[in-house]
């Protein structure tokens, strides 16, 4: 089985390529949503409701040595340091492209802790581990590029608030209150002023056809 090809740190900004010296033997990634709370009464628990999702993180460990060519191992761990400045033209650190095999992450770098554990008798460093956290990167392009949310095309849920109605909830799922009706059939809803609260409701794609009569609502 041939080697793994060196794990490589791209900055997509400046196209500075750091390759890592020795492969990381070990990676995680890690992902999380938040959930909020509702609280209805007569329930014997709390109804969850999706808030938002967290970064996605990828945490490693890199090694560097450079022992055997008599040099500072910092002249290579700065490199990689280096990449949470400030550039001055965005105003933030650059954005990052970590590759490794089958592994691509476009991320930025958000914390990395430096270990020097061998020197020369001078005291100067020759080998280290660098703990690096890499944070997944997305902007409002790339999200609304991946995920289609809150559009009238894409079927989904809607559990209801405290005081909200269905005209107010179409305004919200389809930028038209007038168009609260295709909710109110699709989940039989026969007075659409009273909601009660924790009420899951399915919010169906547009164009919605009436069951009963046909008529093609958009």
């Amino acid at each position: 089985m041939p080697p793994l090809e060196k794990a490589l740190i791209t900055n997509t900004i400046t196209e500075e390529e750091i390759p890592v010296l020795f492969n990381p033997a070990e990676y995680t990634l890690n992902r999380d949503n938040n959930f909020a709370q509702v609280a209805v009464p007569g329930l014997s628990s709390p109804l969850i409701q999706f808030v938002n999702g967290n970064l996605k993180t990828l945490e490693m460990e890199l090694f560097f040595d450079s022992y055997e060519k008599r040099q500072d191992v910092r002249e290579f761990t700065n490199r990689v340091i280096r990449l949470m400045d400030i550039d001055p033209d965005r105003h933030a650190p650059p954005v990052l492209e970590f590759t490794w095999a089958s592994l691509s992450f476009t991320c930025v770098l958000a914390r990395a802790s430096q270990k020097f554990i061998m020197f020369f008798p001078d005291g100067k460093p020759v080998r280290a581990q660098l703990t690096v956290t890499f944070n997944e990167y997305t902007n409002a392009d790339l999200e609304a590029k991946e995920i289609k949310r809150e559009t009238a095309d894409f079927s989904k849920f809607y559990l209801v608030g405290q005081g909200e109605t269905l005209s107010g909830i179409a305004a919200r799922v389809y930028q038209n209150p007038a168009l609260w009706r295709p909710i109110a059939l699709r989940n039989r809803i026969e007075n659409p002023r009273t909601l009660s609260v924790g009420l899951r409701l399915s919010i169906p794609r547009l164009p919605f056809r009436d069951p009963e009569t046909g008529e093609v609502m958009r």
